[in-house]
């Protein structure tokens, strides 16, 4: 089981008023409730990019917190001739299951009641679209970070062997999402024997990586390789099997700035020679700001342990000379961007159903918290999640890790 999968999220509970009290017995007609609930899956459902190619899975009915995904094994090949008027030995179907932890997200906006009565718009349909963008995009979060973590990774087309060396030179020199990455991907995939999905894989990109790969001249648009009406959301094209959905909430690893008015920092003084504490100077640092950051210091990538505001103390030994810049560390090599596409068959992974109760709509209208509430001077409108999501099998699902063109 991914680790992050027992995280719990908090989300901001807006506009910061008391809370309304769920035990009011005012509720919506049954006609709004159906409105509004369809209205808010409506709008939450073009965030999910990251659950459109996964199996599908309904929430479990008072069965506990636990979900389970079955895999069922392929039957080994029969080269065996058949004895004539033998019956042969039967084989039996094997099993297995990987079991995850579903767990609940919400969050709510109040509204006052001289907000419903004076406002021009009506509050509780904006209401709706804010608390349905919140929830698209958390739940695709979720999926998406899962998603990420998979096993299988590969650097570009392979001009380097780790994240953090990732480069960007120039349009001529870089680590670029290219069509030799998109064609590895796909090799590997294809000696997994991994499904493909309606004939092609799928991949989920970054726009910023888009622009690297449309002119090639073997992209294909939408609607010179597939009927316009079973189009995915968000498909933006075609590439050697690959049909690509766009997301702009695709994977970006990137590093926060070292300092409050400053990416990099620099070494300072006449430099370091195996050193674990580094002089620095070229920004605004906080005393244990960076603590437990990576940042790059020449060829040396470690982790910050301590730092004061003029000096950083880091877990590996570094040498480097005075004015060497320091990067932050979790992305490419020079601190950049570092984008993930993620190239997938069919039957990689699982996630819990949107709709039968995955994702709910909950108004609660002036005068629903009793006592709580005395004047009926509050309503709120909110969401709430049940999500899980799984990897199934990791070699159906390669992580492209690239840089971008600036």
């Amino acid at each position: 089981m991914n680790k992050h999968l027992n995280t719990t999220m908090v989300l901001n509970l807006f506009d910061g008023t008391a809370n309304p009290n769920t035990n009011g017995t005012a509720e919506l007609s049954a006609e709004m409730k159906t409105f509004y609930s369809d209205y808010l899956i409506d709008l939450a459902e073009p965030e999910l990019i990251h659950d459109q190619f996964g199996q599908k899975h309904p929430i479990p009915q008072n069965g506990g917190k636990t979900i389970e995904f079955r895999q069922f094994d392929p039957l080994p090949e029969a080269t065996q001739a058949l004895t004539e008027g033998v019956t042969p030995d039967g084989q039996s179907m094997s099993v297995k299951s990987v079991t995850a932890t579903v767990r609940q997200y919400g969050g709510y906006v109040t509204l006052s009641d001289m907000l419903l009565l004076t406002a021009v718009d009506n509050n509780l349909v904006q209401a709706t679209k804010i608390v349905a963008s919140q929830a698209g995009r958390t739940l695709d979060t979720i999926t998406r970070e899962v998603l990420n973590a998979g096993t299988v990774v590969q650097f570009a087309a392979g001009q380097v062997d780790s994240r953090d060396a990732l480069y960007y030179t120039s349009k001529e020199d870089n680590c670029n999402l290219t069509v030799e990455a998109v064609k590895k991907a796909v090799r590997f995939l294809e000696t997994q024997d991994a499904p493909k999905i309606d004939g092609c894989y799928v991949g989920i990109i970054h726009p910023n990586c888009k622009y690297d790969l449309m002119s090639d001249p073997d992209w294909k648009h939408p609607h010179q390789y597939v009927d316009t009406s079973n189009i995915y959301r968000n498909e933006i094209g075609e590439l050697y099997g690959v049909r690509f959905v766009q997301s702009s909430r695709a994977k970006v690893f990137r590093g926060e700035n070292l300092a409050a008015d400053s990416r990099t920092l620099k070494v300072n003084g006449s430099g370091v020679s195996a050193a674990t504490s580094i002089p620095f100077d070229g920004g605004s640092v906080e005393k244990n700001a960076l603590v437990g950051r990576m940042v790059r210091i020449g060829n040396t990538l470690t982790q910050v342990t301590a730092n004061t505001t003029n000096t950083l103390t880091v877990a590996d030994p570094v040498t480097a000379a005075n004015d060497t810049v320091i990067y932050p560390g979790e992305g490419g090599s020079a601190g950049q961007d570092v984008y993930s596409t993620l190239i997938l068959g069919a039957e990689a992974y699982g996630v819990t159903e949107v709709s039968g109760g995955g994702l709910r709509h909950i108004v609660k209208q002036l005068g629903s918290s009793g006592t709580a509430d005395p004047l009926d001077q509050r309503a709120s409108c909110g969401w709430k999640a049940t999500r899980v999501a799984e990897i199934l099998v990791p070699q159906y699902l390669v992580r492209i890790e690239s840089t971008a063109s600036a």
